[in-house]
């Protein structure tokens, strides 16, 4: 894939002198949340494709169970990492947010509901400001939140400089 919501984590970790290990196991959290969004994606039940990237998805290659399966398995570890890895060096607060971030952007507010959005609209034309709704909750929404991941994943507060990142 693209990997583009790691470089943003690590990209904006850099803004904030974390050190680099931190942000790796971050943005790896971030990149197993787009794992598993694009293995349920495939599912027969959303778009039913058999293919990503010209190789079979994973329903396709290991069945229907196992692909649901598996994108819950990767959801919940990319929680599990940001909430107890200890090898990430931030207090405890600052891992909820990171964890209130991600939750916010995978769920109803972001991802999943940018693809209830897409599921509705089946069959569907779509004006722009639809279209950019759906988008900015099924895509942007993660994209955001890897930003403002980076920068969350260290102890040391620029509220302004967050705050520039997360607008």
């Amino acid at each position: 894939g693209k990997r583009l919501r790691p470089f943003l984590v690590i990209q904006s970790s850099k803004l904030f002198d974390v050190d680099e290990k931190n942000a790796l196991r971050v943005a790896a959290s971030i990149e197993m949340i787009h794992a598993y969004s694009l293995i349920h994606d495939d599912l027969p039940s959303m778009d039913n494709d058999d293919l990503r990237r010209g190789r079979p998805t994973c329903h396709r290659a290991f069945g229907e169970a196992t692909a649901i399966l598996a994108g819950d398995a990767l959801q919940t570890l990319a929680f599990q990492i940001i909430a107890s890895d200890p090898k990430i060096k931030v207090d405890d607060s600052q891992r909820l947010k990171m964890i209130q971030t991600l939750a916010r952007a995978s769920g109803s507010q972001g991802m999943a509901g940018g693809q209830a959005i897409d599921l509705a609209a089946v069959g569907k034309k779509l004006d722009i400001s639809e279209l950019e709704n759906m988008h900015t909750h099924k895509t942007g929404a993660l994209i955001k939140a890897s930003a403002e991941i980076g920068a969350l994943s260290t102890d040391k507060r620029n509220d302004a400089l967050f705050s520039a990142i997360s607008d």
